[in-house]
């Protein structure tokens, strides 16, 4: 059912009102009419009463069409408004359409198709008129809203950055102020070791020995935990040099190869390359063997019996290979401790997260091994089951290999 329509007729001639009203009757359309027979008495309706069209005739007896136009919209009125006039001048229509008015027909057109039509017209334009306002006032306090929104986004990640710097300040500030007397404390421990102050008797030998280990334990934590703030805080400088990482390796096995004696664990590196000294990589040389001297730290700390194995090797490119097109270099760590769990696994290289074993540590090790390793465009996985030891698989990107083109 169409809806009805309130309808307000403004002419000075109660023939040509009831013309409009005998129109708008005949449309078909379901009408309400009201009526006035000037501006004045338009106004006071207007002001009053709601409604859905008003038809204006242009020559009103104390105030023209074109006035009555101009005072509607300063009333806000909100319904479309049509002129009738007995003239056909097209100055007066474009100066109409101007001052706000919706539509604009002679008198002479008058009868109940055109009225239909221009009232339908009128309504559809108006309320698509309103429509766009209404969306674009409620665009506008959208906008307004992520703006403020936005503006408290943007307070809170400032304040979240002068947090992580006052962090950051205060890690660095501490680990610096800890390596200090840690350091003086080791140089202390190798003059006594010397014998330098005094001779030193096997029971306190032994004294002096655990002591030194325990403060050199703390040493590592501190300077681990000064490396992942360093990673974390993108304030790591990295020297990018080609490295060899059989020599590398090497190092690694010869600085920790007393460890392994010392728990009686077998710590060997083999290659899967005839000519393993042709396995580059670009990088930071002191950085990598960091990692992977904490890999194999981490195996002798959780193998009691058995063996420490390195194995380097190398894996040709992929087509989805982008970042190694020359390749990866391959580094195993494989030990015969005490495994892990798969839930265990799922979170090894994840800041602070430390295991069940009571040798476990800080839970920092292996995730300064994991920044270093994704620093270089690396990956770094991890295969084990409780009981039966680990294998951790380093993949490098290789730099040109010496001798293979």
């Amino acid at each position: 059912m169409e809806e009805s329509l309130h309808i307000l007729i403004v002419d000075d001639d109660e023939v040509d009102r009831m013309a409009v009203r005998r129109a708008l009757l005949k449309s078909g359309m379901t009408i309400t009419v009201s009526e006035a027979a000037n501006c004045a008495e338009a106004l006071a309706l207007l002001e009053a009463n709601e409604y859905d069209c008003t038809f204006v005739d242009y020559g009103l007896p104390d105030e023209n069409g074109l006035a009555l136009v101009q005072y509607a919209v300063k009333l806000d009125v909100q319904h479309p408004l049509v002129v009738l006039t007995g003239q056909g001048d097209e100055r007066i229509a474009v100066d109409l359409m101007k001052a706000g008015a919706t539509d604009y027909l002679p008198k002479s057109l008058v009868n109940p198709p055109n009225l239909a039509q221009i009232l339908r017209n009128a309504i559809r334009l108006n309320r698509a008129e309103r429509d766009s306002i209404i969306a674009a006032q409620q665009l506008q306090e959208t906008n307004k809203l992520l703006l403020e929104q936005n503006r408290a986004l943007e307070e809170q990640r400032e304040q979240i950055e002068i947090q992580n710097l006052q962090r950051e300040d205060f890690i660095s500030h501490l680990t610096h102020d800890l390596r200090t007397p840690l350091v003086a404390a080791n140089i202390m421990f190798g003059l006594f070791e010397k014998e330098a102050f005094c001779p030193l008797s096997d029971s306190m030998q032994e004294a002096l020995d655990a002591m030194s280990r325990s403060n050199q334990n703390l040493l590592e934590l501190v300077n681990t935990i000064l490396e992942v703030n360093r990673y974390e805080s993108g304030n790591k400088a990295l020297t990018m040099t080609k490295c060899d990482m059989w020599d590398i390796i090497q190092a690694t096995i010869e600085q920790l190869q007393p460890l392994a004696l010392y728990k009686s664990i077998e710590l060997t590196a083999t290659s899967d390359v005839p000519d393993p000294t042709s396995l580059k990589v670009l990088g930071d040389c002191q950085e990598i063997r960091r990692a992977v001297a904490n890999l194999v730290g981490n195996g002798l700390k959780f193998t009691d019996v058995g063996h420490v194995q390195l194995k380097l090797g190398f894996e040709p490119a992929q087509i989805e290979d982008a970042v190694a097109m020359n390749g990866w270099v391959t580094i195993d760590v494989l030990d015969t401790g005490l495994g892990m769990s798969p839930e265990e696994q799922q979170t090894i290289f994840e800041r602070f997260r430390t295991g069940k074993h009571r040798q476990s540590g800080s839970g920092l090790g292996l995730h300064l091994v994991a920044r270093i390793i994704t620093t270089h465009s690396g990956t770094i996985t991890v295969t084990s089951n409780s009981g039966a030891g680990s294998l951790f698989k380093v993949r490098l990107p290789a730099h040109q290999l010496e001798g293979r083109g």
